[in-house]
């Protein structure tokens, strides 16, 4: 059920001369060879693009949202396959599988709802004149979407771009390269024209770097590291051109003494280990008053441990392998370090087995601020779980680090829920959930976290410019 590798350009699937091995994380076994583009073929992306923009953005929001909608039903209606190629390729249990292609599902049905409320506005002016604000495309977007998830990743992409009536090309990760080859097979059966949507892989660096300095490139769009980003924004500034980041997360979670301490307790150590922790949002610094601290751990730590990890074809299997052979040792450094400096390893902290890329559950406790992974997003299945004395400290804790995007707390009062909202200095807060988004919610970071927004009503802004036009029945 995995598909053939191929670019997408132009309307049309090529093969180049170089490509690289695709690999199953769970076995290291070979699953296809994936083309790399050369420079030709990204000049050949940029003038499909081209001429796709040129069409596109005078086809009505209603067509767009229509052809949009085509696409998504087909990938729906190829759940299974596409969800099979993704746990393949990134090793996520086919269930979670399945649920990410209807989330990528979901931000094109409602990005397609928001291509026809693309609103602009009169404004009152004197007699003789009116003004009138109209929203149109940017342009060619460049996209760069990361390897943790496949499908909807590119999704939210390629979704708020083609609602706006931009063309996109499209640097998906090598690693894990079915998921937007699925998305681009779902447009070409749904009827987009050719050039609107381009997909390309190969060396990142070559990529952006060939790029982004192209005058008909308009926007940057990119989720990844807090490191590549601020590259990828130093290299679009120096073109002016405009940039959406989303950037790395360490997100806090801060568990107050009136909360249900077990079901809290349950519900982070599923959720970290969900996607194995490789989420930008996933909770990693957990943060429970004193009064609660030894219960919660002691619940979480017990979860934790029963966690089922191993192939995610397996149906009983909870969390698959980390999706790339770097992934083990930069968690194992992370967890000797913290060990080193004092913290106690409640459960895990080892590499499980001799074959693919797993890594225990693992929870730390009591972890030093001086250890890396209070600083350093993990980006794997490690918690750090630390007791706090007040409201006061735990919010100075979840603010000592550099980044932004998601945080998450577990209280009933409102007193402190108020107190949350004003004081958190995150993009995205969710209060007694651990989840952080939703297709019609506005997704994105502060801080070290990017800026910008995808999805929501806010989603659209990036991929469009602001044009004030002043008629004056004067003639000057």
């Amino acid at each position: 059920m995995y598909p053939e590798l191929r670019l997408f350009i132009g309307g049309t699937w090529r093969k180049t001369g170089r490509d690289i091995p695709v690999v199953n994380p769970a076995t290291e076994e070979e699953l296809g060879r994936l083309p790399c583009a050369s420079v030709k073929d990204l000049d050949d992306a940029l003038q499909a693009a081209v001429e796709g923009f040129r069409l596109w953005r005078r086809t009505s929001p209603r067509e767009r949202a229509d052809t949009i909608l085509r696409a998504a039903a087909l990938m729906r209606q190829r759940q299974e396959e596409i969800a099979h190629s993704i746990t393949l390729e990134h090793g996520k249990p086919l269930k979670q599988a399945r649920l990410e292609v209807i989330r990528g599902a979901e931000f094109f049905e409602w990005d397609a709802g928001e291509a026809m409320r693309t609103y602009g506005r009169i404004i009152p002016a004197a007699q003789g004149h009116k003004f009138a604000v109209h929203h149109q495309p940017v342009g060619v977007v460049a996209a760069f979407s990361p390897w943790n998830f496949p499908m909807s990743q590119p999704a939210r992409k390629i979704a708020g771009a083609l609602a706006s009536g931009c063309s996109v090309i499209l640097k998906a990760a090598e690693e894990t390269p079915a998921g937007a080859l699925h998305i681009a097979k779902a447009f070409e059966d749904a009827g987009l024209p050719a050039g609107v949507l381009n997909l390309v892989f190969g060396e990142p660096s070559e990529i952006s770097g060939h790029l982004i300095p192209q005058d008909p490139v308009r926007l940057v769009a990119f989720t990844g590291s807090t490191t590549v980003g601020r590259h990828l924004t130093t290299l679009a500034a120096q073109h002016d051109t405009r940039v959406l980041m989303e950037l790395g997360g360490h997100a806090p979670v801060i568990v107050c003494e009136d909360t249900d301490v077990q079901s809290a307790a349950v519900s982070g150590a599923v959720r970290k280990m969900r996607n194995a922790g490789q989420v930008c949002t996933s909770p990693t610094r957990f943060f429970a008053h004193e009064s609660v601290f030894d219960a919660y751990a002691a619940g979480f730590v017990a979860r934790a441990k029963a966690t089922v990890v191993g192939n995610g074809l397996d149906a009983t299997v909870e969390m698959g392998p980390t999706a790339n052979d770097r992934r083990v040792p930069a968690l194992s450094e992370l967890v000797e370090d913290a060990v080193a400096q004092g913290a106690t390893l409640a459960t895990g902290g080892s590499r499980v087995g001799e074959r693919g890329y797993f890594f225990e559950p693992t929870v730390l406790l009591n972890v030093p601020e001086a250890a890396r992974i209070m600083r350093e997003e993990p980006f794997g299945p490690v918690a750090v779980i630390n007791p706090v004395a007040s409201l006061d400290e735990a919010i100075a804790l979840a603010n000592s680090v550099p980044y932004g995007l998601a945080g998450y707390a577990f209280t009933n009062r409102a007193d402190y829920i108020d107190r949350l909202i004003d004081e958190v200095e995150v993009g995205n807060l969710s209060i007694n959930t651990l989840e952080a988004s939703m297709p019609e919610t506005p997704f994105g970071g502060v801080k070290s976290s990017g800026y910008g927004r995808e999805g929501g009503i806010e989603g659209l802004e990036n991929y469009m410019t602001v044009k004030n036009v002043w008629h004056s029945a004067e003639i000057c």
